[in-house]
C-alpha cells in the first residue's frame, strides 16, 4: 500500500506549539485546565501540549490518560475483546476545563465514548477537544476546538500517526488502499 508522508517531526512540533498557544488564548485561566489524552497516541500528545503550555506560561498543567475501550459502541458488532489500558487522571475533573486530546478525529465515535467516560468520573465545567488531524467523515455532531491539520481523505485511506513515544518515529502519513491507486496511464490529481 502506497504511503505519503504529510507531516514531518518538525511539522508535528510546530503544530503542537500552535495548538498550545490556541489553548492558552481560549482559556484565560489555564490553572483550571486538565489535559486528558485518549489512549494510545492521545496520551503522549497531551503530555507534549502540557510541556508546551508550561514552557510558554510557566504553569504546570495536569495530564491524564483515558481508556475508552469499554465505552465504544462497536464492540458487539466487531466481536472484539477490548484491551483495557486503564484510566489515570491525577486530579478531580469536577468544575475543571478538560481538554480531550486525540491523534485523529474521524467519525466522532471515539470522542463520544471519551465524553461518556469522563462524565462517569465527574462533572467538568467544560470539555474541549484537541486533535492533531481532522480527516472529516463525521457520523456524530462533534467538532474539534483545536485542530492541528485538516486532512480530507477517502474512507478507503488510512491516516497513520506515529509518535516517538509509541512508534519510535514522529510522522503522519496517508496510506492508500491498492484499489484506490490510478491505473497505469491514468492521471489523478490528489490534494491533501
Amino acid at each position: 500500500m502506497p504511503k505519503k508522508i504529510v507531516m514531518s517531526p518538525e511539522d508535528i512540533m510546530r503544530t503542537l506549539a500552535r495548538i498550545a498557544h490556541e489553548i492558552i488564548e481560549c482559556n484565560k485561566v489555564v490553572d483550571n485546565l486538565i489535559l486528558v489524552g485518549m489512549h494510545t497516541r492521545g496520551v503522549p500528545l497531551a503530555k507534549r501540549l502540557a510541556a508546551n503550555i508550561e514552557h510558554f506560561e510557566g504553569l504546570k498543567i495536569a495530564v491524564g490518560a483515558l481508556d475508552i475501550n469499554l465505552y465504544r459502541d462497536d464492540l458487539s458488532s466487531l466481536n472484539l475483546r477490548p484491551v483495557v489500558h486503564g484510566t489515570d487522571i491525577p486530579v478531580s475533573i469536577d468544575g475543571k476545563s478538560v481538554i480531550l486530546v486525540d491523534d485523529v478525529l474521524y467519525t466522532g465515535r471515539s470522542t463520544r465514548a471519551a465524553m461518556d467516560a469522563l462524565i462517569d468520573l465527574g462533572r467538568p465545567q467544560l470539555i474541549q477537544l484537541a486533535v492533531l488531524i481532522d480527516r472529516g467523515h463525521r457520523e456524530m455532531p462533534i467538532r474539534a476546538d483545536y485542530v492541528g491539520k485538516n486532512m480530507p481523505s477517502s474512507r478507503h485511506e488510512e491516516i497513520q500517526v506515529q509518535l516517538v513515544e509509541t512508534d519510535s518515529v514522529d510522522e503522519v502519513a496517508i496510506i492508500s488502499a491498492a484499489n484506490d491507486m490510478p491505473m497505469v496511464g491514468e492521471s489523478e490529481k490528489v490534494d491533501y
